[in-house]
C-alpha cells in the first residue's frame, strides 16, 4: 500500500499493473479528453499516487501545448514514467482498444442501418453530433478565447475556413492564430509550474521529433511517387494526428477534408460514425478505427482499422516524447506560450466553423431537428450530464420522430 508520501510514486510499478489501470480508465472514461484527464488524476495522482499533483500539472500543460490527442499523450507519458518503454505502450493500448473495438464493430454492422429505423438512429447520432460539437465550441471559447484578443483570433479562423474549406486552410488557420498569439498575448502567459520528474536524453528527444518530422513531410512525397491507397490511407491519418490542437473534436475538419471529399467515406456515414464515438468511452481519437474499417477502396475493415489508429496516434506519442527532455527550457519562454495561446483561440475558430459546415448544414433540416439538438445541448451544458446520455437522448427522439412521420 502507498505511504502518504507515495512508495508507489516515479517507479515502483510494472507494466501489468499499468495495462490494469488503464483498462479500468479505458472502459470507464467517458466524456471527452478533459473528464479524460480528471479521470486519470482521480485514479493515478489521488488513489494510486504515482506521481504529485505539481507533476501531473505539469504532464498536462506538455500535452496540451502539443498538437495530438491530450488525454491519450498524457497516458501514454504516464505509463512511460511508471513503467517504461513498455508500460507506455500497454497504457496507450489499454485505453485505447476498448472503444477503438466498439467503434469497429459499429463499422462492420453498418449495413445494418439502411432501413427507415436505420435511417432515424444514424439521423439522431449526427443531431447528437451536432450538440456535442456546440457544447466543445462552448467550454473552449470561454476557457480559450476570453478576451478581445483572442475572441478575435477565433473570428478570423472562422472566417478563412468558411470562405476557403480545405486542409491547407485550416492549418494556415492555426498557423494565423500562433503569429497573431506571438504578437498580442504575451500577457497571459501563466507561470510556468514544477519541472516534470523524467530522464529523456536529449538525443533521443532529436531522433525521435525528427522521426515525427520525417513522416509528416515524407510521407505526402511518398504518396506522389507510390500511389499506393494503404500508404495513401495512412498519410492521411498521419497528418490528421500530426496538424491537430485541441483534441479529438477539432480533427473533425481535417478528417472530413481528407477523407468525405474524395469519396473514401460518404458524408452520412463520416456523421453517424462521429456521434456514436459519442457514445462510447476513451479517446474520441479512436473515431479513426471507423473510418479505417469503412473506407473505400481498401484497405478496410480491421487492417484498415488498424492502419488509420496508428496513423492518427502515432504523431504524437512521437512529440510527447521527443519534446519532454526540452520541455523545462520551453515552458519558460513567454514568447512560445503566448503564440500556443493564439493558436488555442484559433482552434476555437475552426471547430466553431465545423459546428456550422458540415455538422449543421447537414443535420439540422427542421423544427424538430433543432428541438432535438437543442435538448441534447442542454442536457450537456446545464444538466452536466454524460455524452452517452444526450447521444441516446437524440437517438430515441430521432427514431419516434420517424415512426411518427411514416404512421
Amino acid at each position: 500500500m502507498a505511504t502518504e508520501h507515495g512508495d508507489e510514486r516515479h517507479g515502483g510499478g510494472g507494466p501489468a499493473e499499468v495495462f490494469r489501470a488503464f483498462l479500468k480508465l479505458g472502459l470507464t472514461s467517458f466524456g471527452g479528453p478533459i473528464a479524460h484527464l480528471g479521470h486519470f488524476r482521480e485514479e493515478l495522482v489521488l488513489r494510486r499516487r504515482w506521481l504529485t499533483e505539481a507533476a501531473y500539472a505539469e504532464l498536462v500543460a506538455l500535452c496540451q501545448f502539443l498538437p495530438g490527442p491530450a488525454s491519450s499523450q498524457v497516458g501514454f507519458t504516464l505509463g512511460y514514467l511508471r513503467g517504461g518503454l513498455a508500460g507506455a505502450l500497454l497504457a496507450w493500448m489499454a485505453f485505447t482498444l476498448p472503444s477503438a473495438a466498439l467503434l469497429l464493430a459499429f463499422a462492420l454492422g453498418a449495413e445494418a442501418f439502411t432501413g427507415p429505423a436505420g435511417q432515424d438512429i444514424v439521423h439522431g447520432l449526427k443531431l447528437a453530433a451536432v450538440a456535442i460539437v456546440a457544447q466543445a465550441v462552448w467550454g473552449m471559447a470561454r476557457s480559450l478565447a476570453p478576451d478581445r484578443e483572442r475572441a478575435t483570433i477565433a473570428l478570423a479562423a472562422v472566417l478563412i475556413l468558411l470562405f476557403v474549406s480545405t486542409a491547407f486552410a485550416q492549418i494556415a488557420a492555426i498557423a494565423v492564430g500562433a503569429v497573431a498569439g506571438f504578437l498580442w498575448c504575451r500577457r497571459l502567459g501563466a507561470e510556468a509550474a514544477d519541472p516534470l520528474p523524467v530522464q529523456i536524453p536529449r538525443r533521443v528527444g532529436m531522433l525521435l521529433i525528427g522521426l515525427f518530422l520525417l513522416l509528416l513531410l515524407g510521407l505526402p512525397a511518398a504518396v506522389a511517387v507510390w500511389p499506393g491507397p494503404a500508404l495513401a490511407r495512412f498519410e492521411v491519418f498521419y497528418g490528421a494526428g500530426a496538424l491537430v490542437f485541441g483534441g479529438g473534436h477539432v480533427v473533425l475538419p481535417l478528417l472530413e477534408t481528407r477523407l468525405v471529399e474524395p469519396g473514401w467515406v460518404t458524408a452520412e456515414a463520416f456523421l453517424a460514425g462521429y456521434g456514436a464515438a459519442q457514445a462510447v468511452p476513451g479517446p474520441l481519437f479512436t473515431f479513426a478505427a471507423y473510418l479505417g474499417a469503412l473506407a473505400e477502396p481498401g484497405p478496410n475493415g480491421v487492417f484498415g482499422a488498424a492502419l488509420a489508429l496508428l496513423g492518427i496516434f502515432l504523431p504524437g506519442l512521437l512529440l510527447v516524447m521527443g519534446v519532454l527532455p526540452f520541455w523545462d527550457r520551453l515552458r519558460h519562454h513567454d514568447g512560445a506560450r503566448a503564440a500556443m495561446a493564439g493558436a488555442n483561440a484559433a482552434v476555437v475558430g475552426i471547430l466553431g466553423a465545423v459546428l456550422y459546415r458540415p455538422l449543421w448544414t447537414s443535420s439540422v433540416l427542421s423544427v424538430a431537428d433543432f428541438a432535438i439538438a437543442l435538448t441534447a445541448f442542454v442536457l450537456l451544458t446545464a444538466w452536466k450530464a454524460p455524452p452517452w446520455l444526450a447521444v441516446a437522448v437524440s437517438v430515441i427522439a430521432a427514431l419516434a420522430l420517424g415512426v411518427v412521420a411514416r404512421v
